[in-house]
């Protein structure tokens, strides 16, 4: 690899992936600084191998998506003042993306990129696996309050017995 001042940290990839229409993507203007290349020349790549970006690889934002993003995150406050609508990569169009733009800076970039998409997985499964252990321990929890409640409701009965109602016999009744 090449000395540290050259690479991009996989924690700084990971704060500048988004959540965006249910996926995970990195926008044009963050990859293009991770590949150290202007946005416009990264943009410029895309449109001439635009065969291979399809859809589950690359999509263009919406502008009110556009909004958004300018308005949660502080870093792309720029993209306010841009004209066009930015892209938005996934994981494996941020690797198409190093592909067609063939510098070696890209290359070992997309390595992080790649890592950073990796980690972030790795940390929502286990959130995932996290989740459906407590939904178990509740689930056994509310069987024992269960338990609990119908223990308790008979002690009351045995402390504090029901008396049963006096029978009156059925017939005439005779003054003594």
């Amino acid at each position: 690899m090449t000395t540290s001042k050259s690479v991009v940290s996989i924690g700084k990839i990971q704060s500048r992936i988004l959540l965006i229409r249910g996926e995970k993507v990195i926008i044009d203007s963050d990859l293009a600084e991770f590949y150290c290349v202007p946005t416009k020349r990264l943009n410029e790549q895309i449109k001439r191998n635009k065969n291979r970006f399809t859809e589950d690889f690359l999509y263009q934002l919406s502008a009110k998506e556009k909004s958004e993003v300018d308005a949660n995150c502080d870093h792309l406050s720029k993209l306010k003042y841009s004209k066009t609508l930015p892209f938005a990569f996934t994981e494996h169009g941020a690797i198409m993306a190093a592909s067609v733009l063939n510098s070696k800076q890209a290359v070992e970039v997309s390595v992080f990129v790649v890592r950073a998409f990796i980690k972030l997985r790795r940390m929502i499964a286990g959130h995932k696996e996290l989740a459906r252990k407590i939904s178990q321990i509740e689930t056994r929890l509310a069987a024992h309050d269960e338990q609990l409640l119908s223990l308790v409701k008979a002690i009351k009965q045995i402390i504090n017995p029901v008396q049963p109602n006096k029978k009156h016999r059925i017939g005439f009744k005779t003054k003594k």
